[in-house]
């Protein structure tokens, strides 16, 4: 299963009401329903819907408390041969996407003094993962944990914490897809010191514990949950 549906479920267990903001017109309505939420389409790499979205949610629900961006593509291609369109792509998405997520919502949040925003970034925003070649990925990472410290230090007095999740490798079926070739599975499972991946709702907690009030102290945080994979 997804990450971003597991957190998401995490988030309405404990009260919220959730809007899936989502390209996917099958898999969006479809979390939406399972969670009593909304469906509203958006393309993160397209600024004017991202603000078309902010738009639609604050028309319904008259605000924004939290706002969790987890959207995210890899690609595994040796940096020489990266096609100009594919780095393009991972940026645009991972980096790109948050940025314009962060701004509309930001605007939002601001005017009313409050809000909570959680990033999904990756611990491959702080080592280059291996053996798989993926420094798009990598590099992305890497911006939202600096944009989300940037953030954080401009909307603090301003009532607006900005804070982000770096999980290690998760079984999702992106990752089931690595695991499935062994040279890397063999790589990833012995370069994490409890010796696994971690499971969707192992993660979710983390982004809960952040967008919420138990954490109103924290912003520019970044929290990582990865098996201690960075710890060697």
């Amino acid at each position: 299963q997804s990450l971003g549906l597991e957190i998401s479920r995490v988030l309405r267990a404990a009260g919220a009401e959730i809007v899936v903001a989502e390209i996917n017109d099958e898999t969006g309505p479809d979390a939406a329903e399972e969670l009593g939420g909304t469906f509203v389409k958006t393309d993160v790499t397209d600024p004017e819907s991202v603000r078309e979205m902010v738009r639609t949610v604050v028309e319904e629900h008259d605000r924004i408390d939290v706002l969790v961006n987890n959207a995210g593509v890899v690609h595994n291609i040796p940096s020489e041969e990266v096609p100009d369109e594919e780095w393009r792509k991972v940026l645009s998405v991972n980096l790109d996407g948050v940025f314009w997520c962060c701004r509309e919502v930001g605007k939002a949040m601001l005017e009313r003094g409050e809000g909570s925003i959680v990033n999904v970034a990756s611990m491959s925003g702080m080592v280059s993962n291996h053996p798989q070649p993926q420094a798009a990925y990598n590099a992305s990472k890497a911006g939202v944990i600096t944009l989300t410290k940037s953030l954080a230090g401009e909307w603090a007095s301003r009532g607006i914490r900005v804070n982000c999740v770096s999980p290690g490798y998760i079984r999702t079926p992106l990752t089931e897809l690595g695991m499935s070739k062994s040279e890397w599975a063999e790589v990833w499972l012995s370069s994490t010191p409890m010796g696994r991946l971690a499971e969707p709702h192992e993660i979710a907690p983390a982004v809960l514990f952040l967008a919420s009030d138990a954490a109103t102290y924290a912003t520019g945080t970044n929290l990582v949950v990865d098996g201690g994979y960075t710890s060697w």
